[in-house]
């Protein structure tokens, strides 16, 4: 590091302008702090360095999220998408998932143009070095051209790009991401300070030029005729426009003979990775071998954009040398004379075990160091940026000596993502899925607003009109759900030819229109011929009548459930307990708990090693005291 007499103060320094990065400058500058953000490069701001889309299984219900605490991703997806799509729409609502394609390049582009464009906010490519901490509490940052930057608070959000380097086969450079530089001089001052730090590793597959595919053998895929946007604020006319198709392949047998015969050439099984990669991400070699019964995987084959050639071939990650990728690509029907753009790598990168942190995701030993993103052990854009929003959000709620915002399980997926990481021992890159949710059916993407706008107003970046439109949107489902359980329909000739008409039992006598749409061959929209005072209510309004109404015996099961996780929540443990003293308690647990310190009676009953018997005891101490 050269050295210098340059200072500058900032309330916040925000360390890294990924996804993370991106959310959590934003957030606070936009409450009023001062803030910088650092870069390894402007043209990394937002990158997608990986597959080219956002949201998912899971991963839309945190975009939802963020858009709905005043997050921007959601926005930005809404304005640079090429392709969108609803998953899982043949299961039930509490799995449903928007995901869309984007355009790589505007995306980024996108972004970084709100970046440089707000308020209170400064872009400043430079590569932070070295963290100033005074008496437990960080006062800045060092970067490797000299200057010191002092702040009140800093945010962590390096992703992928700490000591980083890329394999392909034999051939391994030490760069970040698409090539770009790595940061090579942190990871020094985080061990210097006691921060415990992963290797971890991903990978990604090779892009093919568009001009060398065979589509005729495969299937295409197209997006959705009507168009949902993963922004609450964004005008559903406004993302009405022409799609761009992705297609549907499969390896066969010859591929993953060529892959098995120079598995002893790829890095993952040479020994020569270090890092521990994605279980619910593997490569291609990792399919291969876990999954030897199967004789065939499926690939996505996705455009990266408007304007380029280039196609992401989603499914088929690898480190595999040069050679060996060309020959196993060209065995996969459509590819057989393709020609690749960029090879596909695997990335290692240094990143910290999230168990140091608290729920805010400022570190339990640093007062004022926050961290966000797959810096924090997790993968994925939309982790990152969901993470990055709460780091920032709590940087500047530390700053202005306000409580932080702590999200719970039951209230989003943000917040059993928080709550995983650091409660629950990560030994690989996390991954959202909805399956880690207990309380997905109210958890949906479809009501994000409904659970977290008021937080995100409370907060301060949900503005008046927003909160407003919030009000009357939930006065709108009450009314009308109202209404619906207290508007009869008799059983006269018009009923019974409706219900015939829907294969539906026909009545007997009177009943309620709610009750209709209980039955399972009905639903809201589908009983509109018999409601004859029907009110004319937005798409969103009606989405949710109809879900409501619909689970209402199983959404109102969980919420018993969550009540009661509530009163485990509620009882909190004290930061200064030592639980080896507290008899009853088993030494793996007491070690355990001395470890996490964990803030309540719930979060202890989550730390692996802790039993049932042992939470017992935690509530009999408590009672005692």
């Amino acid at each position: 590091m050269i050295q210098t007499t340059f200072t500058e103060e900032y309330d916040v320094v925000v360390v890294g302008a990924g996804h993370a990065g991106c959310e959590a400058a934003l957030a606070s500058a936009r409450l009023g702090l001062k803030t910088i953000v650092f870069t390894v490069s402007v043209n990394s701001i937002a990158l997608m360095p990986c597959n080219p889309n956002i949201g998912g299984s899971s991963k839309g219900h945190l975009v939802r999220e963020i858009d709905a605490l005043g997050g921007e991703m959601g926005k930005n997806i809404d304005k640079t998408f090429i392709q969108s799509k609803m998953l899982n729409v043949s299961k039930g609502p509490a799995v449903h998932s928007l995901r869309a394609q984007a355009d790589k390049a505007d995306y980024s582009m996108t972004m970084r143009q709100v970046l440089e464009n707000q308020e209170n906010l400064t872009v400043k490519q430079a590569e932070v070095c070295e963290l100033i901490i005074e008496d437990g509490a960080i006062k800045g940052v060092k970067i490797f051209t000299g200057g010191t930057y002092f702040a009140k608070a800093v945010v962590l959000c390096t992703g992928t790009y700490l000591r980083a380097r890329c394999l392909c086969g034999e051939a391994i450079t030490y760069t970040g991401p698409n090539g770009l530089m790595a940061a090579n001089h942190l990871t020094e001052s985080l061990i210097e300070n006691g921060i415990e730090l992963f290797r971890f590793k991903t990978g990604t597959p090779a892009r093919i030029d568009r001009r060398s595919i065979d589509f005729s053998k495969m299937e295409e895929q197209k997006g959705d005729e009507k168009v949902v946007p993963f922004s609450f604020s964004t005008d559903p006319k406004s993302v009405e426009k022409e799609q761009i198709s992705c297609y549907l392949t499969y390896t066969n047998e010859e591929t993953h003979k060529i892959i098995r015969a120079n598995l002893d050439r790829s890095p993952i099984y040479a020994g020569v990775i270090e890092g521990t990669g994605p279980r619910y991400c593997p490569s291609i070699e990792d399919k291969v071998v876990r999954f030897a019964d199967k004789k065939r995987h499926q690939l996505f084959v996705e455009p990266e954009g408007l304007h380029t050639n280039e196609m992401y071939i989603s499914g088929m990650s690898s480190s595999l040398p040069e050679d060996v990728q060309i020959a196993m690509y060209r065995t996969v029907p459509g590819l057989e004379n393709c020609k690749i753009v960029r090879n596909a790598y695997a990335i290692e990168y240094d990143c910290i075990n999230p168990v140091q942190l608290k729920h805010s995701l400022e570190f339990k030993k640093i007062k004022g160091l926050f961290a966000g993103g797959q810096f924090n052990g997790s993968s994925g854009y939309e982790e990152a940026g969901a993470q990055g929003l709460v780091a920032g959000i709590n940087a500047a709620m530390y700053c202005l000596k306000k409580d932080p915002l702590i999200i719970d399980r039951s209230e989003g997926y943000i917040g059993v993502l928080i709550d995983d990481l650091v409660t629950k021992e990560t030994h690989e890159p996390y991954r959202m899925m909805t399956s880690r949710s207990e309380y997905r059916l109210l958890l949906r993407q479809d009501n994000a607003d409904l659970r977290l706008r008021k937080k995100g107003y409370k907060v301060g970046l949900i503005n008046a009109d927003q909160y407003n439109a919030l009000l009357l949107k939930e006065k709108q489902i009450k009314d009308e759900i109202e209404r619906l359980k207290t508007t009869y329909v008799g059983s006269n000739a018009r009923i019974q030819d409706f219900m015939a008409s829907k294969d539906s039992a026909l009545l007997k006598s009177g009943i309620p229109l709610a009750e209709l749409i209980c039955r399972p061959e009905l639903d809201y929209e589908s009983i509109a011929p018999i409601d004859d005072n029907r009110p004319e209510l937005p798409d969103d309004v009606r989405e949710q009548v109809n879900i409501n109404i619909k689970y209402e015996g199983y959404i109102e099961r969980q919420k018993k459930q969550v009540a009661a996780f509530k009163k485990l929540e509620e009882k909190k443990l004290s930061e200064d307990i030592d639980y080896s003293k507290i008899k009853g308690l088993r030494l793996e647990a007491s070690s355990k708990l001395n470890t996490f310190k964990p803030v309540s009676i719930g979060q202890a009953s989550r730390i692996s090693g802790v039993s049932p018997a042992d939470i017992s005891v935690l509530l009999v101490y408590l009672t005692d005291k």
